[in-house]
């Protein structure tokens, strides 16, 4: 099933469409469902940081426009990548108590829930003349689409504080070798070289995903996760001692931070770097900070780590009337157009207005430059969020390098890491 998946991420690397291309100077609005919905509807969702927390609450306020009637309950459950939310979201099905919407990562991610037992397919929701055929592909699973496309994100992405690069004298990396001798510099001027917080496990492996595309390349990166690149290439063993030779320039008490509470560093100009998503640019515009600029992580230009939110609809909603208009204004062009720029990503459709990014000025730049990056780079998926194989897998591979964070020890991480491709039966 993990071989089947890579030849549709394969094909997610053609597409041609820009997804904040501009459309046709017509109105935008968000179809209304023939039924008028009430009661109260229950979404589901990890996103509690400024930016995302702010662009989830603009697609609400699209939805609310539309049905007054219908109270949101916002559901949501703190931790970043869902580390937290998919074990209670897991749970709630299980159990028969599930919520009437939930945001899920396209790709093999919707494996962890069962679709077949636990989720309505979508099949007649989605439409092919708005999104790109290939993220349609990536989309299916057993034949079926389970869930809704809000948005594009991209993982590979070094944000800096340009103040503090300039005052350290440096540019923004473009290589490894220049970064390491960035983190060097920036230790000797007396600022914190690139800060992270590990708290919630999962930051070290987005991290270090980013680190693997780096000294492999895209088609042995790929092939990490299809079994035809080897676990033991020396090139992994490269990686892991440039990401423990890193961890040396991060903050010391990266330990009890989230992403976005060490990112404070740099927005007050106490550090020079950041290695996240592009749900940063997001969180900076929450918090009022312009003074940033953007690269591809080290060794990574002209390649695009790349991940989709999306919402599903499980059976036995409470309330799937509400539930299903919630799915067609989540996938309408004035959601998205509503979402995204405040979210810090672009459109999964194609239609989506450039004037809707203008509205927010703190992220135009970077998401235009992005939508441009993603018709022109190639694009590899993400393991840490849900797009490169099954959650199994993925969960794993972060417990993995969450454990390397704190012990370092190069060879039993690469030897755990080669296992993880054996026990998912990709590797032998």
């Amino acid at each position: 099933m993990v071989k089947k998946h890579w030849y549709i991420v394969v094909a997610l690397m053609v597409v041609a469409s820009i997804l904040m291309a501009a459309c046709q100077a017509t109105p935008t609005a968000a179809p209304a469902t023939s039924e008028k919905p009430s009661g109260k509807l229950e979404i589901f969702s990890w996103w509690t940081a400024g930016g995302e927390a702010e662009g989830l609450n603009a697609i609400m306020a699209v939805y609310k426009g539309l049905y007054p009637d219908v109270e949101i309950v916002n559901a949501t459950v703190a931790g970043g990548a869902g580390t937290n939310a998919k074990a209670v979201l897991a749970t709630r099905l299980q159990g028969g108590n599930p919520p009437d919407s939930f945001q899920v990562h396209a790709g093999l991610e919707v494996e962890k829930y069962s679709p077949s037992q636990y989720l309505v397919p979508l099949d007649d929701m989605l439409d092919p003349a708005v999104y790109p055929a290939d993220l349609l592909a990536m989309l299916k699973y057993e034949d079926h689409y389970w869930s809704i496309p809000v948005n594009i994100h991209r993982s590979n992405v070094l944000w800096y504080n340009k103040t503090v690069l300039k005052d350290a004298g440096i540019e923004a990396p473009q290589t490894m070798d220049e970064f390491m001798a960035a983190l060097e510099t920036l230790k000797g001027k007396g600022y914190i070289p690139i800060t992270m917080g590990t708290k919630e496990g999962w930051e070290g492996a987005h991290v270090f995903e980013g680190f693997l595309l780096s000294f492999l390349g895209p088609d042995d990166y790929i092939g990490l996760w299809k079994g035809t690149t080897a676990w033991s290439d020396p090139r992994v063993t490269s990686a892991l001692e440039a990401f423990k030779k890193m961890m040396t320039y991060v903050n010391t008490d990266n330990a009890a931070l989230t992403w976005d509470g060490a990112a404070q560093y740099l927005t007050t100009n106490k550090a020079a770097f950041l290695i996240m998503g592009d749900w940063a640019a997001g969180w900076f515009a929450s918090q009022n900070f312009t003074d940033f600029g953007w690269a591809a992580t080290p060794g990574t230009g002209g390649q695009f780590v790349a991940l989709s939110d999306s919402f599903a609809l499980p059976k036995g909603a409470p309330n799937e009337t509400a539930a299903k208009a919630w799915l067609q204004v989540a996938g309408s062009k004035a959601g998205q157009e509503a979402f995204n720029p405040k979210k810090g990503s672009i459109c999964a459709r194609t239609d989506c207005d450039d004037a809707a990014f203008q509205a927010v000025p703190a992220t135009y730049d970077y998401l235009h430059a992005t939508a441009a990056e993603w018709k022109t780079d190639r694009i590899v998926p993400s393991i840490v969020h849900g797009a490169a194989t099954i959650e199994s897998w993925a969960t794993a591979f972060k417990d993995t390098i969450s454990l390397f964070v704190s012990s370092g020890d190069v060879a039993k991480t690469q030897t755990s890491l080669g296992q993880l491709c054996v026990d998912a039966g990709v590797c032998k």
